[in-house]
C-alpha cells in the first residue's frame, strides 16, 4: 500500500511517499480502508523528534492521527464492527499511520462514524473532539454557568472547544483574528478578543477554567485570568509528573517533566489555582459520544481545505503556518 512516511527526524524534512506493507490484523483490530486522514500540528512535531523521548518510534514508520474510512475485515474477537461499517477514530499512540490506504486498529479505539457528515468532515473530528472532551469533561468537569477561556479559537482544538463547551452550559471566551471573528462567534463564543490588538490578561477575570494551547509565555498570563480553584490545563506542555506517572516513563524522564513543569506549578500554586497537562488518548466510547451531539446538529466540523492524498507534505506544511481555520484533512479515496 502507499503511505507517507518519516524516514528520520528532521525540522525542515518532509514526509517520503512509500510503498509498505499491508498492516496486520490482530485478534481485537480492525483493518479500514482509509478514505480520509485529518492533519494536526502533532504531526509535524512528531515528525520533527519533539516527542521522541515519550513516543519512541522504530522509524521508517507511518505518521497521521486522524482517520475516516471503512471497515474491511475485523480479527477473531472483534465485537463491535462487522464489514462495511463506516467509522471514524483517532488511533492508539504506539500505533498510529493514517496517512496511508489502510490501517488496523485496536477496536476499542474505534467509533461509527456520524451519519450526516462526509469522510473528510468525520476524518477532522477525532484528535480534536477528544482533545476538547478529556479536557472540559473529564478534567474540567465543565458546569453550567461556569466561565471558560479557550485559546486560539479558530483553530482545530478551539473550533470543536468552543461548541462542546456551549452544549456544556458555559460562558465562552476566546482569542482570535478580526478576520476570524465571525467564525468563532457562530460557533458560540460570548467573548472574543483579537490578540493582535489587545492582551486577554488585562480583559478576562474570574473564570473557572482555561484551556491552553499555546506558548510558555502564554501560560504564564492564563494563571491571572483564573478565579481561586480555577484549573489551567495545557495541551500544549509543559508535561506535569502526573502525566509522567501514567506514562510510565522512567525515572530519569519523570524527573526531567517535573523539572520542565516546575515554574508554572509553583505560580499556579500561589494563585490558588491547579496546572495540568493533557496528552489526549484514544477513546472509542467517548468518540461515540461526541457522534451523538453531531449527529444532533448540536456541533458541526470545521473544515479549511482538503487536499489531496499526494500532496499530504504540503497539507502538512499548511498546518504549520497556523493559519488554518479549524481543520486541514487529506482526502485518500
Amino acid at each position: 500500500m502507499k503511505a507517507f512516511v518519516v524516514d528520520k527526524y528532521n525540522k525542515k524534512g518532509i514526509l517520503r511517499l512509500a510503498e509498505m506493507p499491508e498492516p496486520e490484523l490482530q485478534d481485537h483490530d480492525v483493518l479500514v480502508e482509509v478514505h480520509a486522514a485529518g492533519v494536526n500540528l502533532l504531526d509535524s512535531k512528531i515528525r520533527t523528534g519533539e516527542f521522541k523521548l515519550i513516543l519512541p518510534y522504530r522509524r521508517p514508520f507511518i505518521l497521521g492521527h486522524d482517520v475516516a474510512g471503512m471497515v474491511v475485515r475485523v480479527g477473531t474477537k472483534v465485537g463491535k464492527f462487522k464489514p462495511g461499517d463506516e467509522v471514524y477514530a483517532r488511533p492508539r499512540d504506539g500505533r498510529i499511520g493514517t496517512f496511508a490506504e489502510s490501517i488496523a486498529i485496536n477496536e476499542a479505539d474505534v467509533a461509527l462514524k456520524p451519519k450526516n457528515l462526509s469522510m473528510e468532515e468525520a476524518a477532522s473530528i477525532p484528535l480534536v473532539g477528544l482533545t476538547a472532551w478529556q479536557v472540559l469533561v473529564d478534567k474540567a468537569s465543565l458546569k453550567k454557568g461556569q466561565k471558560v477561556f479557550i485559546q486560539a479559537g479558530s483553530g482545530g482544538v478551539g473550533t470543536f472547544a468552543i461548541q462542546l463547551a456551549k452544549q456544556l452550559g458555559a460562558t465562552v471566551a476566546t482569542t482570535a483574528s478580526a478576520a476570524s471573528a465571525d467564525l468563532v462567534k457562530s460557533l458560540g463564543a460570548d467573548v472574543v478578543i483579537d490578540y493582535r490588538k489587545d492582551d486577554f490578561e488585562q480583559v478576562l477575570s474570574g473564570y473557572d477554567v482555561v484551556l491552553n494551547s499555546q506558548d510558555a509565555r502564554t501560560l504564564e498570563k492564563s494563571v491571572h485570568v483564573l478565579k481561586s480553584g480555577g484549573k489551567l490545563i495545557s495541551i500544549s506542555g509543559p508535561p506535569d509528573p502526573e502525566f509522567a506517572r501514567e506514562r510510565g516513563l522512567n525515572l530519569v524522564l519523570r524527573l526531567i517533566l517535573r523539572l520542565l513543569s516546575r515554574a508554572i506549578r509553583i505560580k499556579a500554586k500561589r494563585r490558588g489555582v491547579k496546572f495540568s497537562f493533557l496528552f489526549m488518548w484514544a477513546q472509542g466510547d467517548q468518540l461515540s459520544k461526541i457522534t451523538s451531539l453531531i449527529e444532533s446538529g448540536a456541533i458541526r466540523p470545521v473544515v479549511d481545505r482538503v487536499f489531496p492524498f499526494d500532496a499530504t507534505n504540503e497539507a502538512l506544511a499548511y498546518v504549520e503556518t497556523g493559519r488554518a481555520k479549524g481543520k486541514v484533512v487529506i482526502k485518500v479515496r
